[in-house]
């Protein structure tokens, strides 16, 4: 058997800013980004160009995304970037943190060159693990 596993985020209206912001910072790759073609009645407003269905590549990994009401954001799951140099480490603890929540600040551990835990300004959350 064959199986493919991917990642799929519901944002609360800023899916395409947020897969904007990782193909830019995290070097993805946005392979598709579908607005809704009718805003749903349930939806807030203003939203002008609500995202029925996104796709971007980030580091080999597919990540889906999409917005819906009421999303809130990620609790448990981490998303684990393994940046190659703690220098590479630091520049996305950077990017990624600002206008977040740090839960673990960027520090050497005994299991890791680098590691931290956050949650970006999207709502997703991130663990940065330099080994």
């Amino acid at each position: 058997m064959q199986i493919g596993l991917d990642i799929y985020i519901n944002y609360p209206g800023h899916c395409e800013e947020a897969f904007k912001f990782y193909e830019e910072t995290l070097g993805g790759s946005i392979k598709m980004m579908l607005p809704h073609e009718h805003i749903p009645a349930n939806f807030p407003e203003e939203w002008t160009r609500p995202i029925l269905h996104a796709m971007i590549e980030i580091g080999g990994t597919i990540i889906r995304g999409a917005d819906v009401p009421d999303a809130e954001p990620m609790r448990s799951v981490y998303l684990t970037l393994r940046p190659d140099t703690p220098e590479n480490a630091e520049h996305l603890y950077e990017v990624l943190s600002r206008d977040g929540q740090i839960f673990m600040k960027l520090e050497q551990t005994f299991f890791a060159r680098r590691f931290a835990m956050l949650r970006d300004k999207y709502g997703t959350s991130w663990m940065l693990l330099c080994e």
